[in-house]
């Protein structure tokens, strides 16, 4: 019922601003402002994955439109866990209950960008994937610049569906995979093919990993391996009055409540199937280290993976413990390149240690990780959370991740520049839309090499793409 209030709220928004803007109400850019974009997404919760996309996404955006020409937002929940990040962008909290401030943000822009990867979808939350609708139904309702970026799609309740389908047909979706396109377009909703856009991500230096791990017990020697566990089976997260009530009166459900009136799954079922995952993932480690001498660390990309890392790390003492609550993306993504191996639930915890190279393999819960894997052509390297032989098949993929290590660095590296490829081309679809909705907007002129459509890259990023895309025909596809 509260999922039904909520679109119901944020739809007769919707409404109201089309209508206001039939009466000619509203204003668009003109000529010689500063062209004003609002970030709608999930930032502010020290989700790793998240805060990366969105800080790649900006340096992208602005470099394509001109810095001089540009004035972006990017939504926050806390401005402490942002702090340091999205330079040069205004940052503007986001309430719990946001149709009101989505209402005024939106209407004070002249486009909205959506930045969630898992845009359209009821695996983890409807009120975000409602926040993400509604943020770009806000936007079209007046005719502005209304864009999703690199976003995904999946299953999605069937309320949340309709509201999709009414109200993001006007913008145009760039998705992260043929799948994500596939589900959207049979919803009449325009789409092109993209990507994430965490690829072109710099951290902090290796000097800055090495020391963190030296810290931590790490010999400089030995292999590394990280593990980056999550909670897979507390979602979604649904919104619960009649919880949100009893918590206030009776202090019911205080381990359970995710915020306000949001509540995790829980019960019997949530807990046998958690014990079996971190069961798995812990006994897979230990025979595996006992087999070959890597350094085991366990990496929290977001704050609620912190649960997961020190459970495991009580099952396998002396495993050092890195999480986004104590580490910023910089650091953190610093720490994951500097590993050699991988196991990962977390689909960022594998993108942003592709472009060093780290041999890895993912354990999923939903699309993602699979949609990766077989683009890198590595089926055989990933597992579902809810695998009843888990721990048997964990410990062959890790086999796995050290017997072809070579091969599947060479996939990754590949997998890697063929993805900046796709992303600078999402910076032409970026520019056809400016054009599409307002003409008179100073885009540069010229012809441009597929890298100048992407933000300044690093020289590990360099030398990659000169690695597996040193031919002119090559670097010409890319355009």
């Amino acid at each position: 019922m509260t999922d039904f209030l909520l679109v119901a709220w944020v739809s007769a928004l919707i409404e109201m601003r089309r209508f206001g803007w039939m009466l000619g109400l509203g204003e668009r850019w003109r000529p010689g402002e500063k062209l004003k974009l609002l970030f709608a997404g999930y930032n502010g919760t020290r989700n790793t994955g998240s805060d990366v996309r969105v800080q790649e996404m900006l340096r992208q955006i602005r470099h394509v439109l001109g810095a001089e020409h540009v004035d972006f937002s990017v939504m926050t929940q806390d401005f402490e866990r942002t702090k340091g990040y999205f330079e040069g962008t205004r940052q503007v909290y986001l309430p719990d209950v946001y149709p009101p401030f989505l209402f005024r943000e939106v209407r004070q822009n002249h486009g909205v960008v959506a930045c969630e990867g898992s845009m359209f979808k009821s695996k983890f939350a409807n009120a975000l994937t409602t926040m993400m609708i509604g943020s770009l139904g806000l936007a079209s309702a007046e005719n502005k610049l209304s864009l999703a970026y690199g976003g995904e799609a999946g299953h999605m309740d069937g309320l949340i569906q309709k509201m999709c389908e009414r109200y993001v047909h006007d913008s145009l979706v760039i998705t992260r995979n043929v799948e994500s396109r596939t589900l959207l377009s049979s919803l009449g909703i325009p789409t092109e093919l993209g990507t994430d856009t965490a690829w072109t991500f710099e951290p902090h230096p290796p000097e800055y990993a090495r020391k963190s791990l030296r810290e931590a017990g790490w010999d400089e020697r030995t292999p590394v391996l990280v593990l980056c566990p999550i909670h897979p089976f507390v979602w979604p997260v649904k919104a619960s009055l009649a919880k949100y009530i009893a918590r206030a009166t009776t202090g019911a459900y205080k381990d359970t409540q995710y915020r306000t009136v949001y509540f995790f799954a829980s019960g019997r079922e949530v807990d046998r199937k958690y014990e079996h995952y971190v069961s798995g993932f812990t006994k897979a480690t230990q025979a595996f280290v006992q087999r070959h001498r890597v350094f085991p660390v366990l990496v929290g990309m977001e704050r609620l993976d912190a649960v997961a890392c020190r459970e495991i790390a009580t099952r396998i003492p002396g495993t050092p413990v890195f999480t986004s609550d104590d580490y910023n993306m910089f650091q953190l993504v610093s720490i994951l390149r500097a590993c050699s191996y991988m196991v990962s639930s977390r689909y960022h915890g594998i993108v942003t240690c592709m472009p060093s190279l780290v041999a890895s393999a993912g354990v999923t819960m939903d699309e993602r990780i699979r949609n990766l894997m077989r683009e890198r052509g590595h089926q055989h390297l990933f597992l579902t959370v809810d695998d009843p032989d888990l721990e048997p098949k964990l410990l062959q993929i890790m086999e796995t991740l050290v017997a072809e290590a070579d091969s599947v660095r060479e996939g990754i590296g590949q997998t890697v520049v063929r993805n900046l490829k796709v992303m600078a081309r999402m910076g032409t679809f970026l520019e056809d839309v400016v054009r599409r909705v307002y003409p008179e907007f100073p885009l540069r002129s010229g012809v441009f090499s597929w890298e100048q459509y992407l933000p300044p890259l690093n020289n590990n990023l360099i030398q990659l793409a000169g690695r597996y895309d040193s031919s002119p025909a090559a670097l010409a596809a890319g355009r």
